[in-house]
């Protein structure tokens, strides 16, 4: 008898199968057992009927409590009403483990401290299944899409001396000899050297912020995808994260749909997310957001709320460019039309999921560069790595970053971005 994953049971109507899992939860009348079984890959209904096995193996099926692990044999049947179009009538039950105690996660008003205190456990349960599942197949596509554009993968380091944005934001830690350095809130600048080599890069990994926030929208560890592409300029850059936002959305409509929809995701607002997408100006954001009653002036950061209620004016991302140039971070380059302003975008996903994307043109002249780091007040000392990459060869280039978790909620329609990812590190919470 053949081991067999619940996933591929429908190849296998009709014939004997051996599954080895766990028990999500059983139902009795009597002289019938209902087992809900998991195994990672699905789920599938397990009917013990008295009449049709040994006695031994029906009160085996008595004494299995919730997250019993259990291999199951038995005949797999077609039943369009069950999950995945089938279920097995079991024959024999080999019991692994049989919890002594009961699943803390057993009724569905638990409170989110609770939850995520058991976040171990929790992941267990179907909704969870179904989100970390879209989650793979979402950084599935992000790397499938580099990869079909002949995209280098670039590892940027996760410890680092230069700050890429905002101090006020980095964890410090003491690096033996060397002194002061920081986990990395971006892998940018390394990207930036990587592209001079190999044209056209991206990392996905880890990335830290120390804000003491405690919205829907923030963690305090984060996985990145960023991207760099030398000679590529403002155009360039926003018509690729346009074609990467599209290309991860269609393809996991196709190929996570069924999870999406598990969650109760309103597909159909999805299916809309094709590029070319709306696009506006910081300057005009600040006037539709003044016609809105928001009390906001040019100048001013825009915020959680701003950003929610720019994008409900459209049912696409939506792209926000040229903010001030005192609003940005050093190494943006500032409009050839405007020194004001920065060549810069936010796309800000629709539905009240706000900003998934920042990006911008890079400073390549030098000169503008040393007189942008002062006036951020950092140590010049600190860059001359980075400096030397405007000193040998250098170019136009242009590239972002993408939130995975913020895209993972979006896609998926979830609350907070908090289950977006296997453990959340938020502000108050770092157990499990």
């Amino acid at each position: 008898m053949d081991w067999i994953y619940i996933s591929k049971l429908k190849e296998y109507a009709g014939k004997d199968v051996e599954i080895r899992g766990w028990l999500r939860r059983k139902r009795s009348s009597g002289k019938i057992h209902f087992l809900f079984l998991r195994d990672g890959t699905g789920f599938v209904q397990g009917i013990v009927e008295k009449s049709s096995v040994p006695e031994e193996v029906f009160n085996l099926a008595k004494k299995l409590k919730m997250e019993s692990s259990i291999i199951v044999r038995g005949t797999v049947r077609e039943e369009e009403r069950a999950p995945g179009g089938v279920e097995i009538l079991v024959k024999e039950i080999e019991i692994i483990h049989v919890p002594e105690k009961e699943f803390p996660i057993n009724k569905p008003d638990h409170g989110i401290d609770f939850l995520m205190d058991h976040r171990h456990l929790w992941l267990r349960t179907q909704r969870q299944f179904h989100i970390l599942k879209a989650r793979h197949e979402i950084i599935k596509a992000i790397r499938d899409f580099y990869n079909e554009r002949e995209f280098v993968l670039v590892d940027t380091p996760i410890f680092t001396g230069s700050i890429g944005e905002s101090a006020g934001n980095l964890f410090e830690l003491d690096y033996f000899d060397y002194g002061k350095a920081y986990l990395a809130q971006t892998g940018q600048l390394y990207l930036e050297a990587a592209c001079m080599a190999l044209g056209k890069v991206y990392n996905l990994g880890p990335t830290f912020r120390a804000e003491k926030s405690k919205t829907r929208r923030h963690l305090i560890e984060f996985w990145m995808n960023e991207a760099e592409v030398a000679y590529y300029q403002h155009e360039d850059n926003i018509r690729l994260q346009e074609e990467l936002v599209s290309y991860v959305v269609q393809k996991t409509l196709e190929n996570a749909g069924e999870h999406l929809r598990a969650l109760g995701r309103d597909t159909s607002k999805l299916e809309k997310v094709v590029a070319p997408f709306p696009r506006i100006t910081y300057t005009d954001a600040i006037k539709l957001l003044q016609k809105k009653g928001f009390n906001v002036s040019w100048g001013d950061d825009i915020g959680g709320d701003e950003e929610t209620a720019i994008a409900e004016e459209f049912d696409k991302p939506v792209i926000v460019e040229r903010y001030p140039r005192k609003m940005k971070a050093f190494y943006m380059q500032p409009d050839p039309e405007n020194p004001d302003v920065v060549l810069c975008d936010d796309m800000l996903a629709p539905e009240g999921y706000g900003e998934i994307i920042g990006a911008s043109e890079r400073i390549w002249q030098k000169e503008v560069l040393i007189q942008r780091i002062k006036e951020f007040d950092l140590d010049v000392n600190s860059y001359d790595w980075y400096l030397d990459l405007r000193e040998f060869g250098t170019v136009p280039h242009s590239g972002f970053g993408m939130g995975v978790e913020r895209v993972v909620a979006w896609i998926c329609g979830l609350e907070h971005v908090r289950e977006a990812i296997p453990f959340a590190r938020t502000l108050y919470r770092i157990h499990p």
